[in-house]
């Protein structure tokens, strides 16, 4: 099997404009096309995720997998895995997008040792390596599993036992130089398993400690080796652990001062993740942006009526456009992007369903920055938030923010000029009928 013959069926995909009725084509995603100075491309910098899109197998807890791709029924496991990391950049190059992504187990043979991780794990990077200057796709960025494998039932970097730690720092030193010699603009950091379930049974604070200790020792083995790509962590809530040491990215970022990471690590923030934790998708992408760790994207959504990670592709043009004006106000990218961290539905079990979802998504997120661009040259949300605020630049507002300038100082003011301040309308309904008239 070639790389692209599970798709063969299909033809390239391409920008076809909104008026299409063309459902295996771009509506909204012109790469070419220029807006608010970069290309499309430039902006959305978009991958394809090998986890989801080529190895899940359609299973969820009362059922198993209802997928029948070919290289997870082939019988020699060394064949499956050349077999899926051919078919991946086949259909991230059909896509006509430029990024994937993957975890060092989702393009390799099983490994049971040391011995055999290294080995199957080299063997895949080569293949790699051949396929993206075939296919002309890049790896936006590599990470490594440290959730699947029963030794992380109780964690990696926060695993009660010394080994597991030292097992987890063998994977990542390996994925992260796999990054390295790829060209990987980032590497990430998904504590799937940082947490814990009971304090009857956990020392936090050692927890905390231990993984604070190994993200130091990563940041400094990407300045030994010479990796200038981003180092990113992945806020999450909940699910599978209980309680998560990297909830959401005020969290993480406290996490990182503490541990004097907050100027070598950002956050790659998921959608799905930020509405568990409680929050918005925008609030937490304009939350790294006030705390400059704002990296990269991981494009998905969750269910409403579910209370867990259900990575669906998004859908959902007016939450998307909320999240972009969000991310355009952060000056947009550096080396991140937007990564599909989603899954077609368990019983969506065609390859078409595959590239329609991708499409859909695609779509999705090019709307929401034309969206965004719209709003933008209007004006009108950005005029009102900069009144709103006017004060801050006015004599008080300078007063309170002087060095050397005392609470007394500022409440000498108040009696001095005899204030009386009433509230003042914060206009919500009128903004918020305003960002619908673009949407």
């Amino acid at each position: 099997m070639s790389a692209t013959d599970y798709f063969a069926a299909f033809p390239a995909i391409a920008y076809e404009g909104p008026e299409t009725d063309n459902e295996l084509a771009y509506r909204f995603y012109d790469k070419n096309r220029k807006v608010l100075g970069k290309t499309m491309e430039e902006h959305l910098r978009f991958a394809v995720c090998m986890w989801h899109t080529f190895c899940w197998p359609g299973s969820d807890v009362f059922g198993a997998g209802t997928f029948d791709r070919p290289w997870q029924q082939h019988a020699d496991a060394a064949e499956a895995a050349a077999m899926k990391r051919e078919t991946a950049l086949g259909f991230v190059r059909k896509l006509d997008l430029p990024f994937y992504c993957f975890h060092d187990v989702d393009v390799m043979e099983p490994a049971t040792d040391v011995a055999s991780y290294r080995r199957h794990f080299a063997t895949a990077v080569d293949h790699l390596e051949a396929l993206q200057g075939e296919t002309g796709r890049k790896l936006l960025w590599g990470t490594a599993n440290l959730f699947s494998d029963p030794r992380y039932a109780a964690g990696a970097a926060t695993s009660p036992d010394p080994e597991i730690y030292a097992w987890a720092a063998l994977q990542v030193r390996s994925a992260l130089e796999a990054t390295h010699r790829l060209g990987g603009a980032n590497y990430v950091l998904w504590g799937g398993r940082e947490g814990y379930e009971t304090l009857t049974n956990t020392d936090l604070k050692r927890e905390l400690d231990n993984f604070g200790r190994f993200l130091n020792l990563v940041v400094e083995h990407k300045h030994r080796i010479g990796f200038t790509g981003t180092i990113l962590i992945e806020p999450k809530p909940h699910e599978p652990t209980k309680h998560q040491y990297d909830f959401d990215t005020a969290t993480v970022y406290g996490f990182l001062k503490r541990y004097g990471l907050e100027d070598e690590v950002r956050v790659n923030i998921e959608a799905n993740h930020a509405t568990l934790s409680g929050h918005t998708f925008e609030h937490e992408i304009a939350t790294a942006a006030a705390f400059g760790i704002f990296g990269s994207i991981d494009a998905n959504r969750g269910d409403h009526q579910n209370g867990w990670d259900t990575d669906q592709f998004p859908n959902s043009v007016e939450e998307m456009t909320l999240a972009m004006l969000e991310i355009v106000r952060a000056g947009g990218f550096t080396t991140g992007g937007f990564n599909f961290d989603a899954k077609v539905r368990r019983q969506s079990v065609d390859a078409e369903d595959l590239l329609h979802g991708h499409i859909g998504g695609v779509d999705v997120v090019a709307a929401a920055l034309l969206n965004a661009e719209r709003i933008i040259a209007d004006g009108r949300i950005d005029a009102f938030k900069k009144e709103r605020y006017a004060g801050w630049d006015g004599e008080l507002g300078r007063m309170i923010h002087r060095e050397g300038t005392s609470l007394a100082d500022i409440a000498d003011h108040a009696v001095a000029a005899d204030l009386n301040p009433r509230h003042r309308s914060g206009k919500q309904e009128r903004l918020e009928n305003l960002v619908n008239r673009f949407v």
